[in-house]
């Protein structure tokens, strides 16, 4: 889901923004005395710091490097830098790795090589030291929020990965403290900056299928592997290049456990939602795209069948799963896992019109369905080719990027349902878009929020 931009096209300016030297004309955004979101000058260039450095980061660094108005000067990550436990070894993560990486692509054009990327381990250090002008969330979902809070009250730019939080609530105060700072946020939901995605969204828009009544999102299901470790799951002594304590941050206090390492937290509630919220963040923000519910939400999740674990196990994310989510509308979304492994999002309209898409292709039926072009006049959305040039193009115009803050937050939040639902073993919930709130429903409230630990509490 990346699409860099060829290296010819920003050789002249990168050499130079490498060596850590300003081109002719170019000024500093550093000032010190101010906490204030700044917006540069056209003739400036983006501090990035990059706060975790994991699998994630590896498929949005390059796109950062490769724009010449960004530099990365910092990178922070309680990992120093962790052996491949069975992981491609592209995607080993620590911020020694994340230093290598940057400092690898601006000596490209640096004569003499380029040392200029320093590391932390804890992102408070790195907010506290570095001038930043913005930072790039790559830490596992129960970091989100409170990362997200010291960087707005700080007044650095955000680029946070999806999904956006770890609870409704936490999605709700991130939400409120990046319009209280007046930062440019953008979601890590880069569906939206492809190309089939948003044509399938111009498609239901604009009627091409008719009425739209039914929808269906197939995710991947289970607790995928992501590394040997994921068989190790009892107590062991953590490795040095981990400081375990703030790696959990404002999670539960825990023993540490190998099978959480190098992607595999996303199946535990502690940390992550699985695969409903992992992949739920893409499809379902796409949903809400093409139903121009942007900001808002639908109003009850009905359970179908679940299949969880035993809550004693490490992994206790729901393996099988099979929910509807109903809008006020009528409009009925199937979300289920395929056991045949389908990855997409189908939307079902009249006389048989329908339409599939994924991150591969787009198919309609009938097939030449999608011959047909929009028209002058007809809706029209934004289109943005790269989701972290767009980010960069937000700080620098001033204009809210494609995904931004309450768009990741009311898309996540639909995947935070329906696994409300599912722990509290209710065939269905009925849920206020409006207020934010469960209908009627006491325990279900109670779940919108989670304590953090008083050291990392914000």
């Amino acid at each position: 889901m990346k699409r860099s931009i060829p290296r010819r096209d920003f050789i002249k300016g990168s050499a130079l923004f490498a060596a850590g030297l300003a081109l002719p004309g170019l000024t500093s955004l550093r000032a010190a005395s101010t906490r204030a979101p700044r917006r540069p000058g056209p003739t400036s260039r983006l501090q990035v710091g990059l706060v975790g450095f994991g699998t994630i980061a590896h498929a949005t660094t390059p796109n950062f490097l490769s724009d010449p108005r960004v530099q990365i000067v910092a990178v922070a990550d309680p990992v120093s830098e962790l052996p491949n436990y069975g992981y491609a070894g592209e995607y080993t993560g620590g911020r020694l790795k994340g230093k290598r990486l940057v400092e690898e692509f601006y000596a490209q054009d640096a004569k003499g090589g380029y040392t200029g990327c320093k590391v932390y381990e804890d992102f408070r250090d790195m907010f506290a030291k570095e001038d930043l002008d913005a930072v790039v969330i790559n830490t596992p979902d129960h970091w989100h929020c409170a990362v997200a809070v010291h960087a707005a009250q700080h007044g650095f730019h955000v680029y946070g990965q999806k999904p956006l939080a770890l609870t409704i609530g936490e999605g709700r105060r991130i939400a409120d403290v990046v319009k209280k700072h007046g930062i440019v946020w953008q979601t890590g939901s880069q569906q939206r900056s492809t190309e089939y995605f948003r044509m399938a969204c111009e498609f239901v828009r604009n009627g091409r299928l008719g009425q739209v009544k039914n929808i269906k999102v197939e995710l991947p299901g289970g607790h995928k592997n992501w590394s040997r470790l994921a068989d190790r799951k009892q107590p062991e002594k953590p490795p040095q290049e981990l400081n375990f304590d703030l790696w959990l941050g404002p999670a539960p206090e825990r023993a540490y456990t190998p099978a959480l390492q190098q992607l595999n937290w996303r199946h535990n509630y502690d940390f992550s939602g699985g695969m409903i919220t992992d992949w739920g963040a893409h499809h379902l923000d796409i949903v809400q795209w093409a139903l121009g519910m942007d900001g808002n939400g639908p109003s009850r999740v009905e359970i179908r069948k679940v299949t969880l674990p035993p809550a004693t196990d490490l992994y206790n994310t729901a393996t099988d799963f099979d929910f509807d989510v109903i809008y006020a509308s009528g409009v009925r979304v199937n979300v289920s896992n395929n056991a045949a492994g389908t990855n997409g999002i189908t939307f079902e309209g009249e006389g048989g019109r329908s339409l599939f898409v994924n991150r591969d292709k787009i198919e309609t039926t009938p097939k030449e369905l999608i011959r047909e072009k929009i028209k002058p006049g007809e809706i029209k959305l934004f289109e943005s080719r790269l989701h972290e040039r767009n980010f960069a193009d937000a700080i620098y115009n001033g204009t809210e990027p494609i995904t931004p803050i309450e768009v990741g937050h009311r898309s996540i939040t639909i995947a935070h349902l329906a696994n409300i639902a599912i722990r509290l073993g209710r065939t269905s919930v009925d849920w206020n878009p409006a207020t934010e709130r469960f209908t009627n429903d006491d325990k279900a409230n109670a779940m919108l929020h989670r304590p953090m630990r008083s050291d990392y509490a914000v």
